[in-house]
């Protein structure tokens, strides 16, 4: 199963509206124009409610979609191990819903986040549960989300022992979150064990693009969030938008194209197809390795990285 270097991440839709389905749909099929066909969501995905909206709406942009690589289409999606998911038939039951509201079988399934942090014992029923999935042919490949390297071993063995790769590991990284590569070491033990890893916020919910100051801030919580970050990412942003006027480039075309040099294949999310096109200007290109140095010296001066997932294993 193919993922491709760059994917669509379809989260939570904030502000959706009907009368956006005609542009998302355009958005999903410019990205496939272009050689993007990894489309990656999760069943607590809604409008505000936990209710799968997102994998509806990725199930009908698919359906609705005829033109080139339509095969390759991979749809994947993450199955929260909420509390009421306490058994392996709980979780092969989630993921028969969430094929369900995609209207077809799931390509890639993944755990969306570890309980090893509070509740160890039940993620191993949920485990199995994926696994159920992937031996009933009700899905195509299985992947994990929020794992750090120890747990990621302890899963990987059990699922071996019954014959179910993981294909993939979601973690957030980017400039501004480097955490789980930098300390943790999930990208060497990936590579070891022949494991994709994906990087979701790689444009750490926008601040990478260049479009917010301390004086152009967005609304309540958000905002008292990038105003500690943008104080001390000042040279880091400052380095992103040198790069980015040397290369005719973007600066969040730059900081995608970072995360592809590192190895991971970014889900930027696009609500529109001028967002899209941005992202997509991220590949056929390459920074040179003296480019991704200078950033990486840049990213480790930041004295206030992007507050990590709180569900993110070691």
């Amino acid at each position: 199963m193919g993922c491709g270097t760059w994917a669509w991440g379809n989260r939570l839709l904030w502000g959706y509206e009907p009368s956006m389905d005609s542009q998302l749909q355009e958005v999903f099929n410019l990205c496939i124009s272009n050689g993007v066909t990894l489309f990656d969501t999760g069943d607590s995905y809604g409008t505000g409610r936990l209710n799968g909206r997102s994998e509806i709406l990725l199930g009908k942009f698919d359906r609705a979609y005829q033109g080139i690589d339509k095969e390759n289409i991979c749809l994947a999606t993450k199955l929260a191990p909420y509390p009421w998911r306490l058994t392996r038939n709980s979780m092969v039951a989630a993921g028969k819903a969430s094929a369900q509201r995609l209207g077809r079988n799931i390509d890639l399934v993944q755990m969306h986040w570890s309980t090893a942090n509070y509740f160890p014992w039940q993620e191993w029923q949920l485990l199995d549960g994926l696994a159920d999935l992937y031996e009933q042919g009700l899905v195509k490949g299985v992947g994990l989300s929020n794992y750090g390297a120890k747990r990621l071993r302890q899963v990987y063995k059990k699922l071996s022992d019954r014959g179910v790769p993981i294909l993939t590991l979601q973690v957030q990284y980017s400039l501004l979150s480097t955490y789980p590569v930098t300390e943790l070491g999930v990208k060497d033990v990936c590579d070891e064990l022949g494991i994709k890893l994906i990087a979701y916020s790689p444009l750490c919910l926008g601040i990478l693009t260049g479009k917010y100051s301390p004086d152009n801030l967005p609304r309540g919580l958000r905002g008292l969030l990038f105003k500690q970050l943008l104080s001390g990412a000042k040279s880091l942003l400052a380095c992103l938008r040198e790069i980015a006027q040397f290369r005719q480039k973007t600066m969040s075309q730059v900081a995608l194209n970072w995360c592809i040099c590192k190895g991971t294949i970014p889900i930027p999310g696009a609500k529109n197809p001028e967002q899209a096109k941005q992202n997509i200007g991220a590949l056929g290109w390459q920074l040179e390795a003296g480019e991704v140095a200078q950033l990486d010296r840049a990213a480790a001066k930041v004295d206030k990285t992007m507050v990590q997932n709180i569900f993110q294993s070691k």
